[in-house]
């Protein structure tokens, strides 16, 4: 059975009539338009969700820090209370591409950095709902004022699950890069400016971690395919796809990974910084 970081839709349903009805999240997006997450969300939602988004609510502004450089606790903090989290009330978090972009994220964030105690994700995400004949709702409500009072949750941030660039360096650390094999090997750089990898690291693409239904693989057979060793930090191109590697671990039961924020993004804003190409 799978960790209960997952929740499938079965169990979602039930969840939703049931007393404590959860806080569902939709964290859809896309990389190549900062709006998309927002348009997708108004086209059509689980019911209930309110619109969670990379950029404006996962992400500071980009720059030095990389493309998705993480919020600051204060942001982080105003934004959970503006989506009406409380520390009672479960989360429920979901997107389409089986938790890649960017509900992992969201659960990493949530669970992981900010310390909510009940955070699941959408096992299979929004085509799963689909899938079993789960309704849609469409509202045009604005972003940023959820329906609903605010929540009164106040994390309890713990930056002990990340590293920075200099903690990358450590020969002692393994470096696992959460992007596809081509991007990994320098061979097709869609996004950044430039190609390659970390000096060291190796490569188990976030697409991996899943069935060919787009949920998640069994917690076995992902603990028997990871990589393994005392020191892991997870990394992709801006700490986006690195997060779904973390949530791996989790359904595998393992130690979770650091996860290096910045990622490839802020790896190459230094050229001091050396860059690997091929295996």
């Amino acid at each position: 059975m799978k960790q209960d970081c997952l929740i499938d839709v079965s169990s979602l349903r039930t969840l939703m009539r049931g007393p404590i009805a959860p806080r569902i999240l939709d964290c859809r997006a896309r990389l190549e338009s900062d709006q998309a997450g927002q348009h997708l969300w108004e086209a059509g939602h689980i019911p209930g969700s309110v619109h969670f988004d990379l950029e404006r609510d996962m992400a500071d502004r980009a720059g030095e820090g990389g493309r998705h450089p993480l919020p600051s606790q204060t942001a982080c903090t105003r934004t959970v209370q503006r989506l009406g989290l409380s520390a009672s009330v479960p989360v429920v978090v979901y997107d389409d591409r089986g938790g890649q972009l960017a509900a992992a994220r969201a659960w990493w964030m949530l669970a992981c950095w900010a310390g909510h105690a009940d955070v699941k994700v959408l096992d299979g995400g929004l085509p799963a709902w689909l899938a079993a004949g789960g309704e849609m709702a469409v509202e045009r409500l604005p972003a940023e004022r959820p329906p609903g009072p605010p929540g009164s949750w106040k994390p309890t941030f713990d930056n002990e699950v990340l590293v920075d660039a200099e903690g990358v360096t450590d020969s002692s650390v393994m470096k696992v890069d959460a992007r596809s094999l081509e991007r990994f090997r320098g061979e097709s750089e869609p996004i950044d400016a430039v190609a390659g990898h970390i000096p060291g690291a190796i490569c188990r693409p976030s697409s991996a971690n899943l069935t060919e239904q787009g949920t998640f693989k069994a917690p076995q057979q992902l603990d028997a395919e990871l990589p393994g060793s005392d020191h892991i930090v997870s990394y992709c191109g801006s700490g986006v796809t690195a997060c779904h590697n973390i949530l791996a671990y989790a359904i595998a039961g393992r130690p979770l990974p650091r996860l290096y924020a910045g990622s490839w993004s802020h790896w190459i804003c230094d050229p001091k910084r050396p860059v690997a190409t091929g295996n």
